[in-house]
């Protein structure tokens, strides 16, 4: 079976779905490997590092007329699918929910199609999981780029001229980017303190040293381990527990996302203008509409001495690490679909069964 892994063309895009060394793990199970010239480049990862390991280098036209499995880490894009025919096995992050005019064009290849983000979030499908795997390394980046950003430390610091105090660090949402905000801020030495609207997140944030301001959440649950979109009484009761902190705190990010949807607004215009002058908030779901009122994509925005940053923080920015866990996340995916060298096409099967989104032209989920 052959294997394209396509160059991304998405602007500010760096990362590449197949590492070098993943490439090497998947030419030794028997699988060909194809890369589009120049894929790697942004990543750090040359032409020569892949033909080192037996891929084939290639250009664009040579490579979807040769491989059977088309890979990309954002959706295909019109372009792509001018090249795209009903022997094509693609797999990539598509967001089916929000997208269902892709899902329609791929449809009309007749082509098949998985989706990345649509793994479900069971124990087996952890080492697939590419939104757990890249949202980690945002959360790292948020604290680093809100660190730069801001005119304090974070930690304590003794020193003979006086003592100067720790930042405060507020994390809303405690999935694996905020997770990964909190372990960040803590080592960097500042105070901490994190809400979620799933309880059971309590436990993990303390763990890590947080303050959990807790919300209490009858009726609210979560679906397949991601956060649920909010009742409106919740997020009123929300807002209120946390103000204290928000408008003491000197960083502020904001992770929370609900799949398919807009994200939820958790910190509106008129609370920035009470928040202390110098703050920064970080707004990790600011391309899906931006958890504070006032985001603007890819733009800094300032409201009242608050800066508002509404910047995709990683994986992009950090597209080395980026690109081989997302690589490591399709080894291991393509694994599980296949046998000797096959697809197995256990439609069934849970992990199969969430992700397949178009067989063989009928799309199967919308």
């Amino acid at each position: 079976m052959k294997i394209g892994v396509i160059k991304e063309n998405q602007k500010g895009e760096k990362r590449i779905a197949i590492s070098s060394n993943i490439s090497k793990l998947l030419i030794e199970k028997g699988f060909e490997i194809l890369v589009e010239e120049d894929a790697g480049l942004a990543s750090l990862y040359k032409n020569s590092d892949y033909e080192s390991v037996g891929a084939k280098v290639t250009n664009r036209a040579t490579l979807f007329e040769e491989s059977t499995v088309l890979i990309k880490i954002n959706p295909f894009d019109e372009d792509d699918l001018k090249m795209v025919n009903n022997t094509h096995i693609l797999m990539s992050q598509l967001y089916h929910k929000s997208n269902a005019e892709l899902v329609k064009a791929i449809a009309s290849t007749g082509a098949t199609a998985f989706s990345m983000d649509a793994m479900p979030r069971i124990s087996r499908a952890q080492d697939m999981d590419v939104l757990s795997s890249q949202n980690n390394l945002a959360g790292y980046k948020a604290v680093i780029v809100g660190a730069n950003e801001m005119t304090k430390i974070f930690p304590l610091m003794m020193t003979a001229a006086g003592t100067i105090v720790p930042s405060k660090v507020l994390i809303y949402g405690i999935g694996v980017a905020g997770l990964q905000a909190i372990a960040t801020a803590k080592r960097l030495g500042a105070v901490v303190q994190a809400t979620d609207i799933r309880s059971e997140t309590k436990e993990q944030a303390e763990s890590l040293g947080a303050k959990f301001i807790l919300v209490d959440n009858s009726g609210e649950t979560s679906e397949g381990g991601y956060a649920k979109e909010a009742s409106e009484d919740y997020a009123r009761r929300q807002k209120e527990a946390v103000n204290d902190s928000l408008f003491q705190a000197d960083l502020v990010i904001t992770t929370a996302m609900v799949p398919g949807r807009k994200a939820p607004v958790l910190i509106t215009a008129e609370q920035v203008r009470q928040m202390k002058n110098g703050a920064v908030i970080i707004d990790l779901a600011a391309a899906q509409g931006g958890n504070c009122e006032l985001s603007v994509i890819n733009e800094t925005v300032v409201e009242n001495g608050v800066k508002i940053m509404g910047y995709t923080m990683a994986p992009e920015s950090v597209s080395t690490n980026a690109s081989e866990l997302y690589a490591k996340n399709m080894y291991n995916f393509i694994n599980h679909l296949t046998q000797n060298n096959e697809f197995k096409w256990e439609l069934e099967e849970e992990i199969t069964n969430g992700t397949l989104i178009v067989y063989n032209g009928a799309i199967r989920q919308n």
